[in-house]
């Protein structure tokens, strides 16, 4: 995993409510990637047993992929981010633990002890919607609302 910062290019992360009317709601956590570099994605959050981490996710170019099936339990998840192409990250201020491989880790304490490494995820708020898509961005344009 890449430590140093993601230089030259500004990360934005625009959220969006996937809105679904007529037909029954497909309630997911869902990631898009509208950069050109594939990106590997960690997430973290927060429910009735208490946070946890999880990684990697690769995402092509302009691609999509489900984080999280049905219904979200939490209003706010955290993201960290690599560019696996370009090089640097999207991070944030809220320290979790992550593992360089693929990880499910429970807690987000005392990473290092525990032998994980630490990382910065950026939150998003979901406005306790039932679904939510998170569009990862590399310019300061805000991606519009998915239907």
């Amino acid at each position: 995993m890449p430590g140093h910062p993601r230089t030259g290019l500004l990360a934005i992360c625009a959220a969006t409510a996937l809105l679904w009317s007529a037909l029954p709601a497909k309630a997911d956590l869902r990631m898009c990637n509208t950069t050109s570099s594939r990106i590997g994605v960690a997430i973290g959050y927060r429910n009735a047993q208490g946070w946890t981490t999880e990684g990697w996710w690769n995402i092509s170019p302009r691609g999509c992929e489900t984080l999280l099936r049905g219904t979200l339990a939490a209003r706010f998840y955290y993201v960290h981010a690599i560019d696996y192409d370009k090089g640097g990250e999207w991070t944030g201020k809220s320290v979790m633990c992550v593992r360089n491989k693929e990880f499910t880790i429970r807690g987000i304490e005392d990473c290092l002890a525990r032998g994980y490494d630490r990382a910065g995820f950026f939150e998003v708020d979901t406005g306790e919607q039932k679904s939510w898509t998170i569009q990862l961005t590399d310019s300061g344009n805000t991606a519009p609302p998915r239907p």
